[in-house]
């Protein structure tokens, strides 16, 4: 097959969850021997050279259209006087880059067209305007994040009346947008079996196949060297609403009861773009550390002890939880950061949700409760038997031909 994938950025480097999903889903079509155009949103924050997917092979090709994607107050406030689109999606719609779409689907032949989010979402619309009625191939939504979703329950803790109503606003403008949308696609492959319920309550009435993140396993290893005694880290992009919020959370709510009944316990955070109420904070204080960026999150992780993931809003599937498995690391998780994830607490996960039942598990963790080797085995056998980019490709090439199958009125078996 040759299938053009349509993302909201060049997904390289893989060093964040959404950059992590698209690259292996490119690495594993192209592996699987199929060609793959990827036509991306070349971002100010996400810059890359045309060349960024070479070492993938001649099955890869990368189409860049430079995209300003840069926040403007000015261009925010008139989004939100004159439009109904919502702001950080509009931020993505470039007449350039439909162009680009369009000459690449009139100068080759492409059996399968991915859009890799709702970010992208509204070229959908466009390319059927454009189209005018012409046969497209299938079009299929990857469903990252049921974005509506996560806005609405940021909105729904937000303390602030003025951010409430704004979070609201944008909620509703998001989940206007995704009714809109998802009944066009032809097929949409979503990343939780949570969110299948979500896509079908918005209407959604094309197959819809489960279809998890995937990874390159072969470069995530238990490390031979135990971590340092005594040591939690959290990691995850800190410029994602949700991850900010956990953090806070972790830092106003359990925090400080833990540092003052476990000294010696250190927090290590690390995640791009902190904001400065972390990075201002002096070096230690109360035994936290502000990384910021790392080179490499599995590098990281391997040198710290309990790994935490304290989202409280969200979609979607984390995929540093999934890396961290895949190292054997043993996680602390709210049930909502271990959705869409083979998780089974006390098993190979601990799934708390009160700042109690955290203060509990980090007690036990502190004082060697905890089976610390045997979670983080059946940690690293879940991610192995569940997330190879080799066996969830399958799955999404199932998928297409699926939607290939129905256009020719053939039958192959569904996804």
């Amino acid at each position: 097959m040759h299938i053009l994938q349509l993302c909201p950025r060049v997904p390289y480097p893989p060093h964040d969850g959404g950059a992590i999903a698209m690259y292996e889903t490119v690495r594993g079509l192209a592996e699987a021997g199929h060609r793959v155009t990827v036509l991306a949103a070349n971002t100010p924050k996400h810059h890359q050279l045309a060349t960024a997917l070479d070492h993938l092979g001649p099955n890869v090709r990368l189409v860049t259209v430079d995209v300003d994607t840069q926040l403007s107050p000015l261009q925010a406030l008139r989004n939100l006087l004159l439009s109904h689109e919502p702001y950080n999606v509009a931020r993505f719609i470039s007449p350039a880059l439909l162009a680009a779409l369009m000459a690449l689907l009139r100068e080759n032949a492409v059996d399968v067209v991915q859009f890799e989010g709702s970010f992208v979402a509204p070229y959908l619309e466009l390319l059927h305007q454009q189209a005018a009625g012409s046969q497209l191939p299938p079009l299929v939504l990857r469903a990252h994040n049921i974005e509506y979703t996560i806005w609405q329950m940021l909105a729904a803790r937000a303390g602030n009346p003025l951010k409430k109503w704004y979070l609201r606003n944008m909620a509703a403008r998001l989940e206007q947008l995704e009714r809109r949308e998802l009944p066009r696609f032809d097929g949409v492959a979503a990343i939780t079996e949570e969110d299948i319920a979500r896509l079908r309550a918005l209407g959604c009435t094309a197959p819809i196949a489960f279809i998890p993140a995937s990874f390159d396993l072969t470069r995530l290893t238990p490390a031979p060297e135990p971590p340092r005694p005594r040591t939690v880290f959290l990691i995850g992009s800190l410029n994602w609403l949700p991850n900010l919020e956990g953090v806070d959370w972790f830092l106003r709510e359990i925090w400080p009861l833990a540092h003052a009944e476990m000294p010696e316990l250190e927090l290590h955070v690390a995640g791009s773009h902190p904001p400065a109420h972390l990075t201002e904070r002096p070096a230690g204080k109360d035994k936290v550390f502000i990384h910021g960026f790392v080179e490499s999150a599995p590098a990281f992780m391997q040198q710290y002890g309990l790994m935490l993931v304290p989202l409280l809003s969200g979609g979607g599937m984390r995929v540093k939880v999934v890396e961290g498995m895949a190292l054997g690391k043993v996680i602390l998780s709210t049930a909502l950061g271990a959705e869409g994830i083979v998780a089974r607490d006390g098993d190979n996960m601990l799934l708390r949700d009160s700042p109690a039942a955290w203060l509990d598990a980090l007690r036990d963790y502190y004082h060697g409760r905890l089976p610390l080797a045997a979670v983080g085995a059946a940690a690293a056998r879940t991610a192995h038997n569940e997330y190879d980019t080799r066996r969830v490709t399958q799955r999404l090439l199932a998928l297409y031909q699926q939607l290939l199958d129905q256009r020719t009125g053939t039958t192959t078996g569904g996804a």
